[in-house]
């Protein structure tokens, strides 16, 4: 299969790459922003994957090597004709001080991602938000809460887990003045 690398979608990129990592049984989950991307439809585009996996960068590298992706520093890779760049971040995948305990896996004719739950990327943008006050996640957490059907409770409850209330009925107060 040819594949247009300057056309690419993050969507494709991160089926593709977490296919042929799979391949050499190299596990990963697509976190971050391109969660935002994917589950958005691209109405917040993040030009990063940030992928976690407990494979070390330098089986993760030779993998990327042969798609052509080569490594610019300790975990983070470039093709020079990909609008992307792919980034490995320190495992466990977590979401502030929790555990991821689900997924999502969504199927491509490149392959198949798993990444986090519509729900947990929202709550991974919210944890900026929480802790850094970035703005930027605030928004891009909406997003996704408006795009897709999140679990509320769930986004709550590790709210007050995380001593956020306040913040996280902001988020909630915004959300509804938005719909």
């Amino acid at each position: 299969m040819k594949i247009d690398w300057q056309r690419i979608g993050i969507k494709e990129l991160a089926a593709l790459i977490s296919e042929k990592l799979r391949e050499k049984g190299i596990d990963t989950i697509l976190v971050g922003g391109a969660c935002v991307s994917i589950y958005t439809k691209n109405r917040y585009l993040s030009f990063d994957l940030d992928f976690v996996t407990h494979a070390r960068i330098k089986d993760v590298s030779a993998v990327l090597d042969e798609v052509g992706f080569r490594r610019e520093s300790s975990r983070h890779f470039i093709r020079r004709d990909c609008p992307f760049f792919i980034e490995f971040v320190a495992p466990p995948a977590a979401i502030g001080d929790e555990p991821l305990k689900d997924e999502n896996r969504i199927s491509t004719k490149y392959g198949t991602v798993v990444l986090l739950t519509p729900t947990d990327s929202v709550k991974d943008r919210l944890s900026a938000y929480y802790h850094w006050n970035d703005t930027q996640a605030l928004d891009q957490a909406m997003l996704v809460a408006k795009a897709q059907k999140i679990n509320l409770h769930e986004v709550k409850r590790w709210s007050e887990k995380e001593r956020r209330t306040e913040k996280y009925l902001d988020f909630l107060r915004r959300l509804r003045s938005k719909k």
